[in-house]
């Protein structure tokens, strides 16, 4: 049987980028793109910014203090959207079968692509110079027979990168691979595995499958495929996403509503980051608060077709389900903040980010 080829693109900070293109006084300086209030947060940072420890996310007041010099630009995500149409377009000339993740990634199946010969790495080297061409703007690409190895492959040399790992060199590839990297392993997984003796896919693959399920549970099984390279998940057009959510467990049990709102405004701040990252708008905003008895209380509430995309307002209506709604008072166990209802403004879904984040 043919192995599956697989391509992962990702443009290169790409918020940051369009507005460095479109603006040459800020190219080469550092560049987040997001709001400048009290509560907002990095939806994209240039690679000059990064060099100072600024990453998406990030609040941008601790951001300030990290890069005293960087520049803030207000996000224009219809000027990202109509460069990632384009991008998309680049796509279709060789395939099909594209299954993008947000507005700066795709999969791709190129094992039997449109364009030029069945070789996965010419069609990312094409996809790649008409990308730059085009656009201005560069990206790089993972080539693999898996989806998993081709994300990790195409984050390995940014910028402008182009990284192969061919089928006789996944096993080694994987064996060495940090458990952190493995998706799915999220920070409270990858602790406990690393107190499992777990620090790599060769003690991950070690481990077996029995030992993973027990820890793990269902996503045991799923993390030894991956150690064992796997990956039959296929490429998938026109998927939708349904929601993006952030939720924190606490060590301890949060007592305080100031740390508790201090924790709610961070999730806010992830969603809301997640939600430019996307280009998207949700229409229902929910809270869910975990008691120490396990007990669990959610509250929603959906707003007018406008929706919601600053964090400003989602931390408004966040603080208000879970501060003003009737359910019990503290302490909690764990925090939630989820957005569903999604689209890209003019009504159209957007297409899913898959992600299993089980730790």
């Amino acid at each position: 049987m043919q192995a599956r080829k697989i391509v992962h693109v990702d443009m290169d900070a790409f918020f940051a980028s369009v507005e460095q293109r479109d603006d040459p006084a800020i190219a080469g300086r550092p560049v987040a793109v997001g709001g400048s209030g009290p509560r907002s947060v990095v939806a994209a940072a240039s690679y000059e910014a990064r060099a100072y420890g600024v990453r998406s996310a990030l609040p941008m007041a601790r951001a300030l203090r990290l890069c005293p010099g960087l520049i803030i630009v207000p996000p224009r995500f219809g000027v990202y959207r109509e460069v990632s149409r384009h991008i998309r377009d680049v796509f279709t000339r060789y395939t099909d079968l594209v299954e993008p993740l947000a507005l700066d990634e795709a999969y791709l199946d190129v094992t039997e692509p449109k364009l030029g010969p069945p070789s996965a790495t010419l069609v990312a080297t094409a996809i790649k110079a008409a990308i730059r061409d085009e656009t201005g703007l560069t990206a790089s690409a993972g080539v693999a027979s898996g989806k998993f190895l081709a994300k990790v492959a195409s984050g390995m040399n940014k910028p402008d990168g182009l990284t192969v790992i061919r089928p006789d060199q996944a096993a080694e590839f994987l064996a060495g691979l940090r458990i952190e990297k493995f998706f799915g392993v999220g920070p409270r997984t990858a602790e406990k595995m690393r107190a499992l003796g777990i620090h790599s896919g060769a003690e991950l693959k070690a481990a077996g499958a029995a030992t993973l399920v027990r820890e793990f549970g269902k996503a045991g099984q799923f993390f030894y495929d991956m150690a064992n390279g796997r990956d039959e998940r296929r490429v998938t057009p026109n998927r939708e996403r349904k929601s993006i959510g952030s939720e924190s467990t606490f060590d301890e049990d949060l007592t305080d509503r100031a740390a508790i709102d201090t924790v709610l405004m961070a999730l806010c701040g992830d969603v809301s980051a997640s939600m430019a990252r996307y280009g998207v708008t949700a229409r229902t905003v929910t809270v869910k608060l975990r008691f120490p008895d396990f007990r669990t209380v959610t509250r929603s509430r959906t707003v007018g077709l406008a929706g919601v995309r600053d964090q400003a307002t989602l931390v408004s209506l966040a603080r208000s389900l879970a501060f003003d709604s009737d359910r019990p008072r503290p302490p909690l166990r764990l925090l939630g903040v989820t957005v569903s209802q999604l689209s890209d403004g003019t009504a159209t879904a957007t297409p899913e980010q898959p992600r299993l984040d089980f730790g």
